[in-house]
């Protein structure tokens, strides 16, 4: 499971604005986001028991994600969903991604699962539920969990999106600064109003704050370690800027051996 608030191409200073929760069992191994090795460049959280990732960011300024979701008619030996997750990673602009991912969910391999990736210029959330289908996501904010899109009947997306709404998000540091604290809020006694699940087989594990601006040097990527409000998000922006740079670095390298031809 998960929850997620994606603000899209309506701050001024970062088209992509992003704040996750993860919600896992406990006792599931995971290592926080790292460069990862190959091509192209990324960075993400690794789960060690499937080897798949539940977000990333490669090169190409595309992030995925992904939040499960229930599901009726399970596979009997269902391939991991954070893998496939980490597949779309290896795509340069979200449609590819999404065209490969809603074409693999129709083999019927994976339990129910969402997946959101975006790019500056597109986005998109895939639906692998009891029914499958793709959807162009529009600028504006835009909550995610276990059901739909939006979903104006779901108590944790509406919470969400009242928090956020009490500012003007016009710039990535608000966003990120009213999410961080969002995204920590545990429930009241009567255990509503809030984000945080600290109880049961599935609980908040960890946080992430996410800003993808135009020009990758401003890029933000903060993380916890466990669920936002037990611990403080540690700073890997440096990680995610070197990751962002690898393209820049490709095209001003190949420009030096044009040059060297000359």
């Amino acid at each position: 499971m998960g929850i997620m608030a994606f603000q899209y191409k309506t701050a001024h200073d970062s088209p992509i604005l992003v704040a996750y929760n993860r919600e896992e069992r406990p006792d599931r191994p995971s290592q926080a986001p790292r460069i990862q090795s190959g091509c192209p460049r990324i960075i993400c959280g690794i789960d060690r028991k499937s080897g798949g990732t539940w977000f990333g960011v490669n090169q190409h300024g595309m992030f995925a994600c992904a939040i499960n979701r229930p599901k009726r008619e399970m596979p009997f030996n269902p391939r991991s969903r954070g893998v496939l997750c980490r597949e779309m990673l290896n795509f340069r602009n979200p449609k590819e991604a999404a065209e490969m991912t809603l074409k693999e969910l129709q083999t019927g391999n994976y339990a129910g699962v969402n997946y959101i990736c975006a790019d500056e210029n597109q986005a998109f959330v895939i639906y692998g539920g009891a029914e499958l289908s793709m959807q162009e996501i529009p600028p504006g904010l835009h909550m995610f969990s276990n059901s739909k899109m939006d979903d104006y009947y779901d108590e944790r997306q509406e919470f969400v999106r009242r928090q956020l709404t009490l500012q003007r998000l016009d710039s990535s540091v608000t966003f990120l600064a009213v999410a961080s604290k969002t995204f920590a809020r545990k429930p009241d006694p009567s255990g509503r109003r809030g984000i945080v699940i600290s109880s049961g087989d599935i609980q908040t594990v960890s946080g992430l704050l996410l800003s993808l601006p135009k020009k990758g040097h401003g890029a933000v990527l903060q993380c916890t370690p466990t669920a936002p409000g037990d611990s403080k998000y540690e700073d890997v922006s440096a990680l995610l800027r070197q990751v962002l740079s690898t393209d820049r670095n490709s095209v001003r390298n190949s420009s030096l051996d044009d040059d060297d031809l000359l």
